[in-house]
């Protein structure tokens, strides 16, 4: 038997072993990462401390660390990396390219954007959420009607996310040399992305939005299989393609904008965990939890390294994924060009 067969409400659904075992294997490291997370930093800690500090018996000063700094750093770091994976799995499907991502067709320069704009308009980071998820949903709005040909072109769309993204980083620049100093110190995150400091509130904000989303996204994946195909033959089979295509994008563009909201951009993690999650799996199908759980792997990662640097030498967390993920991207490019040739 090659696959597990589940039947239920009407419905069945088939799962080879060897997705349900590289989901096992990636959910264990992610969770084996975020429980390292906890011992991780400046000040040490020891199990016996994490325990005392579960049951209350602990110092103040050993509570503020475990409760108020590393735990939401890590269930943001999980969050964003669940959104970004889930979100980058969503648009390659859906353009048929593993070169598209939410990075190269302007949803995540939109939310940066956006985040950056409430900055100077109010002055502070108060609205900063609500800033990036109207701008990522304009970048979508915008890049769709400009791309738009009797529906949703998949090649139009990605040149006109590139021409997108290229005039974002201008304004964006531009509106930097508008901020005082302490306020482009405060925008520098939701243009390089970075984890230090989250508090449980935007933690919170995070895995409500997560809840809701999520499971629309997993939902969407029998549909987004077949959005996919080429289009004749998705309307043959009697697809609205062009209405599924939108939804995809809105829920992608909603993930992406959420976790920009957080932690600002985290180049190239929705990029990589697609192709990652294709390479474990052995299938061409959408693998949209394989995803998810890569780019939550990605982001684990990429926390840890910024953290294992000298105070002097700290880099923010956006710095490592775009480390990551520049390799793939030239990987990937080459293998196009190879497949090309033959």
């Amino acid at each position: 038997m090659t696959a597990l067969t589940l039947r239920g409400f009407g419905l069945s659904a088939r799962l080879p072993w060897r997705l349900i075992a590289v989901n096992a294997f990636l959910m264990v490291c992610v969770l084996t990462l975020a429980g390292l997370g906890l011992f991780r930093g400046a000040y040490p800690i020891t199990s016996q401390d994490i325990w005392t500090t579960i049951t209350g018996d602990s110092d103040p000063i050993l509570s503020m660390i475990v409760l108020e700094y590393r735990l939401p750093r890590l269930a943001t770091a999980l969050g964003v990396g669940l959104a970004l994976g889930l979100a980058g799995e969503m648009i390659q499907t859906l353009l048929r390219n593993p070169l598209a991502s939410p990075d190269i067709i302007g949803f995540s320069a939109g939310a940066s954007g956006g985040a950056v704009l409430s900055i100077v308009l109010l002055g502070s980071t108060a609205m900063v959420a609500p800033g990036a998820l109207v701008g990522g949903l304009l970048a979508a709005s915008l890049v769709l009607a400009l791309s738009w040909r009797r529906g949703v072109s998949p090649g139009q769309l990605i040149l006109t996310g590139i021409g997108i993204i290229l005039t974002l980083g201008v304004m964006t620049d531009l509106m930097m040399t508008r901020l005082d100093t302490t306020s482009a110190a405060d925008a520098v995150k939701w243009l390089v992305g970075s984890l230090a400091a989250p508090t449980w509130q935007e933690a919170g904000l995070l895995w409500v939005g997560l809840a809701l989303l999520v499971p629309l996204a997993l939902l969407h994946q029998f549909t987004l299989s077949r959005t996919a195909l080429e289009e004749d033959l998705a309307v043959s089979l009697g697809m609205r393609v062009t209405r599924w295509r939108v939804m995809t994008l809105l829920l992608a563009v909603s993930l992406v904008a959420l976790a920009v909201a957080t932690t600002g951009p985290l180049p190239f993690v929705a990029f990589v965990a697609g192709p990652i999650a294709h390479g474990l799996n052995g299938a061409p199908r959408p693998s949209l939890v394989t995803a998810a759980l890569v780019g939550a792997f990605v982001v684990l990662c990429a926390d840890a390294a910024s953290q294992s640097l000298p105070a002097a030498l700290a880099l923010p967390a956006g710095v490592f994924t775009a480390l990551v993920g520049a390799p793939v991207l030239l990987t990937v490019l080459l293998m196009s060009a190879k497949r090309d040739r033959l």
